[in-house]
């Protein structure tokens, strides 16, 4: 791997850099040799709403509703045969005496959420590393919010669906769906302080570790010695890897590879292998933004020297390679990686989850003993117990002075903000996957999320329009970036 020649003084690490070009600096204004002009300039108008669109926190929100509403109306549908059929396609490898087979459908659950989860590792990193839970006076108030919001909708579930047959539901109605919330919170506009997206991040990022530990510790099935063994050996390869300087990202997906099969062989659920190598990524620029800058500086006054002379193609390929060296370390590797896969999990794999597991009939299963209590108790876990234990855990952080609330956050913004927590969705149907095996009580427990989660959603609006000001409060941050960089809470 061809490096930077020097590195200068400590480079801050963490910082978000904006580059504006002026139009004649802007290199996609131009266009390439061999490309057709009028057929460039329709893809480039056709690409114009499609950047807009993904530039909208929201926008996974809205594709993971659509994906919802498909997969609801098709499983209710005269075709509901067909779409069973498409999940239980089985794919897999066969080599010589060598045969892995699954269904489409586990390929969504354990392979692509995978990604879904490493993804879900490396915004935690970050998060404790430069975000709002790198420190513990900002952290207690997000950290306590998601903790309540937690262990109330459980314990409600316990109370309603405690019988033998239906508790293993508890953990469904304990997660918050960040692009649903998101997008509620979007959609009531300059009503919500950029505050209160940050403090809505810090919990469900909280919220997340939280599902990530209950399904290690008991939605896992028995622990088998060699698999631990062998995703043992993933991370030490990991781990010498990162100790000998590789930077490259692919040569990672080997090791990545042999830690889930090994998470998998051992009995715990193999998403937890994209966890764990998301929390070992690296969090710290090589370069960073000063490094970026003066390594460019160099090479182009390099350039500027040999181009006089006729350059080589290889003097070319050498700079290039310095070039992009320094482009590639202009950033953590953690923040590349999330820059880089964030969309594909956002408006890709969220939404086929979404479609694979949404499909609910609703008329199964729903005289089965037990199946009403599941879809009861996961409606009120969401609904009642998530607002009721976030709002609660606020409470006790001020009343003891443990936390206070950011600048323009008020009590109504934490009562949108516990109703907005009980959106469950992406990780309640993920959840309900690993506790039920029952297909009536899966249904019902699915049923229960997708009613809870719409019904949370028009409550959190229908409030948030009533109690939330329409203007922002003086002294309020005017941006997230602002708010998440403030050190004053």
């Amino acid at each position: 791997m061809v490096g930077p020649p020097s590195r200068p003084a400590h480079a801050p690490v963490g910082v978000r850099v904006s580059i504006i070009t002026s139009p004649n600096r802007d290199i996609m204004s131009a266009a390439p040799p061999e490309a057709w002009d009028p057929l460039l300039r329709a893809a480039r108008f056709a690409r114009r709403p499609l950047e807009r669109f993904l530039r909208v926190e929201a926008a996974s929100g809205i594709l993971l509703l659509v994906a919802a509403a498909v997969a609801l109306a098709w499983a209710n549908s005269p075709w509901a045969g067909a779409y069973a059929s498409l999940w239980h396609t089985p794919l897999g490898i066969r080599v010589g005496a060598f045969a892995f087979e699954r269904s489409l459908e586990w390929f969504v659950n354990d392979v692509l959420m995978v990604i879904f989860f490493f993804v879900v590792g490396l915004e935690i990193r970050r998060e404790i590393h430069v975000g709002e839970l790198s420190e513990w006076r900002r952290a207690a108030l997000p950290a306590a919010a998601a903790l309540g919001g937690m262990l109330a909708p459980a314990g409600l579930y316990l109370l309603v669906a405690g019988a033998s047959a239906t508790r293993s539901g508890w953990g469904v109605p304990m997660a918050t769906d960040i692009a649903f919330a998101v997008g509620i919170l979007a959609l009531l506009g300059k009503r919500v302080p950029p505050a209160l997206r940050v403090l809505l991040l810090a919990l469900a990022v909280i919220d997340d570790l939280g599902a990530i530990v209950v399904i290690a510790l008991f939605y896992s099935s028995g622990i088998t010695l060699s698999g631990c063994a062998l995703a043992a050996l993933g991370l030490g390869a990991v781990f010498l890897m990162q100790r000998l300087g590789v930077r490259t990202k692919p040569a990672y997906v080997v090791a990545g590879v042999v830690v889930w099969a090994g998470i998998y062989s051992a009995g715990i659920h193999p998403t937890i292998a994209g966890v764990i190598i998301g929390l070992i990524t690296p969090v710290r620029a090589w370069l960073g933004p000063e490094g970026f800058a003066s390594t460019m500086r160099r090479e182009l006054e390099h350039w500027t020297e040999i181009s006089a002379r006729a350059a080589s193609s290889h003097e070319l390929a050498h700079a290039l390679r310095n070039v992009n060296t320094a482009r590639r370390e202009a950033m953590s590797p953690a923040e590349s990686l999330i820059e880089r896969l964030h969309p594909l999990v956002a408006f890709g794999i969220m939404p086929v989850f979404a479609l694979a597991n949404a499909g609910v009939s609703v008329s199964g299963g729903s005289n089965e003993a037990g199946s009403g209590a599941v879809m009861t108790g996961v409606i009120l876990g969401l609904m009642l117990g998530k607002p009721v234990g976030v709002l609660l855990a606020c409470w006790l952080m001020l009343k003891l002075r443990i936390g206070t609330l950011p600048a323009g956050v008020g009590a109504s913004h934490l009562v949108v903000l516990g109703l907005v927590a009980g959106v469950g969705f992406t990780m309640a149907l993920f959840v309900a996957q690993l506790a039920f095996s029952d297909a009536a009580f899966l249904s019902a427990a699915k049923l229960g999320v997708l009613v809870a989660s719409g019904a949370a959603a028009v409550f959190a609006l229908a409030v948030g329009r009533l109690l939330l000001p329409a203007a922002l409060v003086a002294g309020a941050a005017t941006s997230a970036d602002e708010a998440e960089s403030s050190t004053e809470v």
